[in-house]
């Protein structure tokens, strides 16, 4: 496989204070050239920075700040949605009922060759996209 194609849970998993030990593991050895993230993910996190802005100035501006660190980290890696994931996740999606964004996860790990590293397989299996899950569980 020659490489990985992190879900956000994986991405979100390594800010966490008690991060799962498999999780840190892979991410300490994987080679980072081998290492992407969807441009979803990103759109997932800064989500994430907008829901916690409503109860949390403060956590927001963390999150935030973590965010653009990861956008930085993966500059060159960080993968867009164009027409063949958009005709992958056409095909897919008119197969099967999967949540969208792991579908559309899952067809852009196909086209790129990649794994999806991700805990939650269940949404990804019937994609029969390349799967990895480093939780230790």
């Amino acid at each position: 496989m020659p490489g990985f194609l992190l879900d956000t849970c994986v991405v979100s998993e390594s800010r966490k204070k008690r991060a799962d030990p498999g999780v840190m593991a892979f991410l300490e050895t994987a080679d980072p050239s081998q290492l992407f993230i969807s441009v979803l993910t990103v759109g997932e996190i800064h989500k994430g920075v907008a829901k916690k802005r409503l109860t949390d100035e403060g956590a927001a501006d963390e999150i935030a700040a973590w965010a653009i660190v990861i956008q930085h980290n993966f500059a060159d890696h960080i993968l867009n949605v164009d027409m063949r994931v958009g005709r992958l996740w056409g095909e897919l999606s008119g197969k099967r009922s999967s949540p969208v964004i792991d579908t559309i996860i899952a067809a852009t790990a196909i086209v790129h060759g990649l794994a999806v590293v991700t805990r939650n397989t269940r949404d990804f299996v019937k994609t029969d996209a390349a799967l990895l899950n480093p939780w230790s569980d």
